[in-house]
């Protein structure tokens, strides 16, 4: 055996040869005081960079043609502070439906009422004082059967509660701000999950039929999202889990949700987030899926500003109330 001869090898010109960056892909550093939409502008056409344009550009599609933009949240999202740019979505208009666990309801609603959330587990845990705050127990209690027995669902119930009590901070709350605006807040349990599972008053039979309801107010939500937006944000598990049964429900009745555009947020890429949000929905709708990975207390604040700064601009010039 010897080394292979490389004599002979063909070659061609550079020029001709097919590649996947160019010169005018790359970034543009700016001078201090540029605008953000200059920013924004001046990132790399290549990657996240080129990803958050097109989550930008389907959203703002999304709004300006009357279509469905729905959100779906985990906890983290509230924990980090990122419920107010929710909350500024839902008042302009942008978001249609907004549907998130049980531990972002719970995060939501005591930021509302006390102004704080998210207790130390490793502190409570070894006197068992972890998860028995009273009244996030009595609340998912009173929305439970409410939920339950008007058959309006465990998110609308718990937005009227909210809006009833004795909160400090509601102007806080996502599930307030979706129930003011009269949009589609839906809550999505799993049983045994969240610290108000533990507490006796709380009934299963109640909250899993509230829950249940959402799910069904989850498929309206998702049968109408042709040449809409679909957003996962911080959810690795249930809500993934919840949309593609969602999406099932919908095509089952024959529903077309062609033109889906499904964005993905998250700190990390997930299994569940990546295929049941953004591959399987939209293989054959004729959509697209788009994954920005990062900080939800970066990437959100920068998602936000990027679609009411390209509305106000009007590149698109107004936002429609979805059907």
């Amino acid at each position: 055996m010897k080394p292979f001869d490389l004599h002979g090898l063909a070659t061609y010109e550079l020029q001709s040869r097919p590649s996947k960056v160019f010169v005018e892909d790359l970034g543009r550093p700016l001078d201090a005081g540029a605008s953000f939409s200059d920013w924004l502008d001046s990132l790399p056409h290549q990657l996240a960079g080129k990803e958050i344009r097109a989550a930008r550009d389907a959203i703002c599609a999304a709004c300006t043609n009357g279509r469905c933009v729905g959100v779906g949240i985990g906890g983290h999202v509230i924990k980090t502070g990122c419920g107010p740019y929710l909350i500024d979505w839902i008042r302009r208009g942008v978001v249609t439906s907004i549907s998130m666990n049980g531990s972002a309801a719970i995060h939501d609603f005591e930021l509302a009422l006390v102004g704080k959330t998210s207790e130390d587990v490793a502190a409570q845990l070894p006197s068992g004082k972890f998860g028995m705050a009273r009244e996030t127990a009595d609340a998912f209690a009173v929305a439970a059967r409410i939920g339950a027995d008007e058959g309006c669902g465990l998110g609308h119930a718990l937005g009227r509660h909210i809006s009833q009590a004795p909160c400090r901070y509601p102007e806080a709350s996502v599930v307030l701000a979706a129930y003011e605006a009269g949009i589609p807040c839906t809550i999505h349990v799993a049983l045994g999950t969240d610290i108000v599972h533990m507490h006796p008053h709380v009934s299963g039979a109640a909250l899993g039929e509230a829950s249940l309801i959402d799910f069904r107010w989850l498929c309206t939500i998702v049968s109408r999202l042709k040449d809409g937006v679909w957003m996962n944000l911080g959810s690795a598990v249930i809500m993934p889990e919840v949309f593609v049964k969602a999406v099932s429900v919908a095509r089952n009745f024959g529903h077309d949700l062609d033109g889906l555009t499904a964005i993905n947020l998250d700190k990390s890429s997930q299994y569940r987030s990546r295929v049941n949000v953004m591959e399987r929905p939209t293989s054959t709708a004729q959509g697209r899926g788009i994954e920005l990975i990062g900080h939800h207390e970066i990437l959100l604040p920068l998602l936000h500003l990027a679609v009411v700064t390209r509305l106000a601009a009007g590149q698109s010039t107004s936002v429609k109330r979805a059907a």
